[in-house]
């Protein structure tokens, strides 16, 4: 546990601004390529939409479905500006669908392909009269490279949210140091700097490396790696790390690890290794595409078969073309991706960004969440949470005398204590003479009387006791700060982290649907269990290490949990990705964000409730869709291919085309339902 020394020295100072962050990690790779390809698809979805136009209306087939006729040097209209279609409107599918080859993976491009291809050649020999006229698909395959495109112009845009967390944790690094070198300061590369330099580091800087303090003293913000608050004292001896920043004083540090030995490379690898392990799972689009696919196939071959048995080739090539083509819904295109982009920007109405839909399904099956505690459960900063006053001192007076006496002070356990004043509505007498001693506490005269707020320190000064609660307070791991009024004791105020008071309905709610609830926290064992029994957590980690919270989730997958993992800091970014499902609270670091497949914009852990009832709620729609594009297949196919020929009824091509537009347009209004979902926490009880 920090001491208050640590804690109460120099802090009304106020740190110089950070150095500039790398001009080269300003734009984000993940995040442009994605970007790339959603400009293309929208791009090529507008201008397909304009040439498909000419195409439908002057296609024989459309007019004959619409009762007029395409006649002379119009009927050359839909195979030219099909065949433009084809090649450049379809490209993107048709390579798709050579990688899925080569891969052996069939899925939702070779899909497409297929049937973009066969409509392409089927009625391209129909408008050159080699194939029958009824094998003219012009129409058609304008309305499927649209529709398709528009699909998947909306899962790009989606997808194209993701940052990258990679170049998050570079920026913490500085561009320059400032080497000492003999009498002179050299400024250098962080990547120049070797084992044994001894480098500055001022007030308001960011460490370049890992080191050792070799000079000075400074309170270190070290929550962008270790996600705690509060910021530490580290002098003479004490290692430091790469990205942390020296508030109040400046440095000099003697380089101990650079490059890939730092600990914040530790972290860019685990990061790394887990968004890749975690990225070759299969959407559901894709399974479904690839049963259609081999469907297709199947019906197309069984329909040639039996009607060339029966005599008939010409009748055979023509209905399994025409099965092939058919097979491809147009509700399938847009089965996920509707659902998807209408819950993402429900869940952004609600305060929830969903960077990874993948993440977005995984977490209806998610059976453990896994909190991180300081920002998460608990406030992240220090709070009054207990006052014990002596005679003649009552709680109010003794609260409103050590606000007076931390009015001029910046530290954050000064606002803490006047914060809390405040709330409670006191009149704070003013102040004069402050003084701040370094690890002792502060003092000002207040009203004729000298108010002294400090630790152990302070009473050892003036050989005072402490008050016999302190003892219970320090089990809890609170900080404990004396009040002496004319140099006599005169109460005692506890400080901690402060647990966010929606914490405790977000625990009940998740354990009322039978989820296992879990903490972790770099903490000692005494503040943890405090947070943990007064939330009722089921499994508490405590004293977990910045590099060990990935193995602590990986420790409860490998008991066949399905992990959620919800935090806040540069230490967390391993765990995020490792977990089933990575939430990150929107007020944290950059690089937890960008590690999480879903973001929390605000900070009230009941969110993760949102995120569960969002998840069930697409996945149900997902699944809706697809049963209703494959609904559209078990039905057409088998028609089209002419199972009841014998009862003398053929699926007409232009019956086809009405019932596949039919399935889009159910498929469009049932994901339009999703919109009634509301994802606001409810307020607790």
């Amino acid at each position: 546990m920090e001491s208050h020394e640590q804690m109460h020295s120099e802090h009304h100072q106020h740190a110089t601004p950070e150095m500039q962050e790398h001009a080269h990690h300003a734009g984000h790779e993940g995040h442009a390529g994605h970007a790339g390809h959603a400009d293309r698809f929208r791009r090529l979805f507008w201008i397909m939409l304009l040439i498909a136009v000419p195409v439908v209306t002057t296609s024989p087939m459309f007019g004959m479905i619409l009762g007029y006729e395409v006649t002379g040097w119009a009927r050359w209209i839909a195979p030219a500006l099909g065949t433009v279609m084809y090649v450049w409107g379809g490209a993107p599918f048709l390579t798709g669908a050579v990688d899925e080859i080569r891969s052996r993976r069939p899925g939702m491009m070779l899909l497409i392909g297929l049937a973009i291809t066969v409509a392409f050649l089927a009625s391209l020999g129909a408008s050159l009269g080699i194939l029958h006229h009824e094998l003219e698909f012009w129409w058609e395959l304008a309305l499927l490279i649209v529709i398709m495109l528009l699909g998947h112009w909306i899962e790009m845009r989606s997808l194209a949210q993701t940052t990258s967390a990679l170049d998050s944790l570079a920026a913490l690094l500085p561009d320059e140091a400032e080497r000492v070198d003999g009498a002179n300061i050299v400024r250098v590369s962080p990547a120049d700097l070797q084992i044994d330099d001894v480098v500055i580091v001022r007030p308001g800087g960011r460490m370049p490396v890992d080191g050792i303090i070799v000079q000075g003293s400074a309170q270190l913000d070290e929550s962008m790696i270790t996600g705690e608050s509060r910021t530490v004292r580290r002098a003479v001896g004490d290692r430091v790390v790469a990205g942390t920043v020296a508030t109040d004083s400046g440095l000099r540090v003697r380089v101990t690890a650079i490059g890939a030995d730092t600990a914040l490379a530790g972290i860019q690898k685990l990061v790394a290794d887990a968004q890749a392990s975690s990225s070759r799972a299969q959407r559901i689009a894709d399974r479904a595409a690839a049963w259609l696919f081999w469907f297709a196939l199947a019906a197309a071959a069984v329909t040639a078969l039996i009607w060339t048995v029966l005599g008939m080739p010409d009748d055979a090539v023509i209905r399994a073309i025409t099965v092939l083509v058919i097979a491809c819904p147009h509700a399938l295109g847009l089965a996920i991706p509707l659902v998807v982009s209408i819950a993402t920007e429900r869940a952004a109405k609600a305060g929830v960004l969903v960077k990874d839909r993948l993440a977005l399904e995984t977490m209806r099956t998610v059976d453990t969440v896994l909190f991180d505690k300081t920002g998460t459960l608990t406030k992240g900063a220090p709070a009054v949470t207990g006052v014990a006053p002596v005679e003649p001192f009552g709680e109010d007076e003794l609260l409103a005398l050590a606000a007076s006496a931390e009015h001029d002070s910046e530290h954050p356990l000064a606002k803490a204590i006047v914060a809390a004043a405040q709330e409670r509505g006191l009149d704070v007498p003013a102040s004069a003479d402050f003084s701040s001693s370094p690890a002792i506490g502060v003092s000002a005269r207040v009203g004729g009387r000298v108010v002294q707020v400090g630790g152990p320190n302070l009473l050892r000064e003036i050989r005072a006791a402490e008050l016999p609660v302190a003892d219970d307070w320090r089990r809890e791991g609170a900080i404990i700060l004396h009040v002496l009024v004319d140099h006599v004791v005169a109460g005692a105020l506890r400080l901690a982290d402060e647990i966010r008071p929606e914490s405790r309905e977000a625990v009940r709610s998740l354990h009322s649907r039978g989820i296992h609830v879990v903490m972790i926290t770099g903490d000692a064992a005494a503040v943890a269990e405090h947070v943990g029994t007064e939330l009722g957590i089921d499994r508490i980690y405590a004293g977990v290490r910045p590099e060990d919270k990935s193995s602590k989730v990986r420790e409860l997958q490998a008991e066949g949990r399905t992990v959620a993992m919800i935090g806040d800091g540069v230490n967390d970014a391993p765990a995020l990705s490792q977990a089933d499902v990575g939430l990150a609270i929107g007020a944290g670091t950059d690089v937890a964000i960008a590690s999480a497949g879903v973001i929390l914009a605000g900070s009230d852990p009941r969110s993760v409730l949102s995120v569960i009832d969002l998840s069930t709620a697409s996945y149900r729609k997902m699944t809706q869709n697809l049963w209703w594009a494959a609904g559209y297949n078990l039905l057409s196919v088998p028609l089209a291919a002419g199972v009841l020929a014998p009862f003398g009824f053929v699926l007409p091509m232009s019956v086809g085309a009405i019932l596949m537009s039919l399935s889009t347009i159910v498929v469009a209004l049932n994901a339009q339902l999703l919109r009634r979902l509301d994802l606001r926490p409810a307020p607790e009880r």
